[in-house]
């Protein structure tokens, strides 16, 4: 690991040299997955490299099959939240009454909604997360939100925030910063967030749920073609490598080791960009 900005070798886990260092500006956690953030200034890594509390629930049909955003456009009008101190939710949707009460009683009031058997189910030693392989947080820059933001009328950094759902938000206002942290295939960018150890896998593969207002679910026109076009027109020279047999890629999938587990991310926690390495 480097202490300062990495040295300009030509990587993609290079920056410029005396940039302003880029810190750590949102921790996101997702108690239910699919539904709302909950935002904390400090968060812990547990054991499979995730946050404390993020992903923790996830909701189920009959057939053990996830109940999300990707299968279920009813999902975005949903709105929740969550205290995972005492294992509360508030939970609202159009033409449903509110529910305010335990989480692992919400069952009922989420197959009511949907019309049809959901189960919660809980994990609180690593919950459910997209990337079973890369199951560290997702990171994004301020820079990124904005820039892709403006490719769509109407929509900013905040609402396009909320459509690619990421963990941790850096504040580089360079777009597509965190670009830096990924390499080609079979190979990871060793990076740090204060004490935190990562590993940069891959560039995210999106799917149907940043397409869709993430208030009503309804579908953004040309989402997907706008946004694959404007990726690759934008795509910086420290990006690419072998990752992009398709364009509709965004935000950094991580890794981290065991020996970073139990360590603790905060805001304002200074990024160090280190050695492009072996997977």
């Amino acid at each position: 690991m480097t202490d300062g900005s990495p040295v300009d070798d030509g990587s993609p886990a290079t920056t410029t040299a005396g940039a302003a260092a880029v810190t750590l500006d949102r921790i996101a956690v997702y108690p239910v997955k699919s539904l709302d953030a909950e935002f904390v200034d400090a968060a812990d890594i547990v054991e499979n490299g995730g946050l404390r509390g993020d992903r923790e629930y996830a909701m189920f049909d009959e057939d053990g099959e996830y109940v999300n955003g990707k299968r279920e456009r009813a999902v975005h009008r949903i709105r929740s939240a969550v205290s995972l101190a005492d294992g509360t939710v508030e939970l609202s949707a159009p033409e449903m009454d509110d529910y305010d009460g335990p989480i692992d009683e919400a069952d009922g009031w989420l197959s009511e909604y949907f019309g049809y058997p959901v189960e919660l189910r809980r994990d609180p030693a690593g919950g459910f997360p997209d990337d079973t392989e890369a199951s560290g947080p997702t990171v994004i820059s301020t820079g990124t939100l904005d820039a892709v933001a403006s490719w769509f009328d109407g929509v900013d950094g905040g609402e396009m925030r909320r459509r690619l759902r990421p963990n941790l938000v850096l504040d580089a206002t360079e777009p597509f910063w965190e670009d830096h942290l990924f390499d080609r295939r079979g190979r990871v960018v060793e990076f740090s967030v204060g004490r935190v150890a990562f590993e940069g896998v891959n560039p995210c593969q999106r799917c149907v749920v940043p397409s869709r207002d993430p208030d009503t679910g309804e579908e953004t026109p040309d989402f997907r073609t706008t946004f694959m076009t404007k990726r690759r027109e934008a795509l910086p020279e420290w990006s690419g490598g072998d990752w992009f047999d398709h364009d509709f890629r965004l935000m950094v999938n991580t890794a981290v080791p065991e020996s970073s587990w139990g360590e603790t991310l905060s805001v304002g926690d200074v990024v160090t960009v280190g050695d492009v390495v072996p997977e």
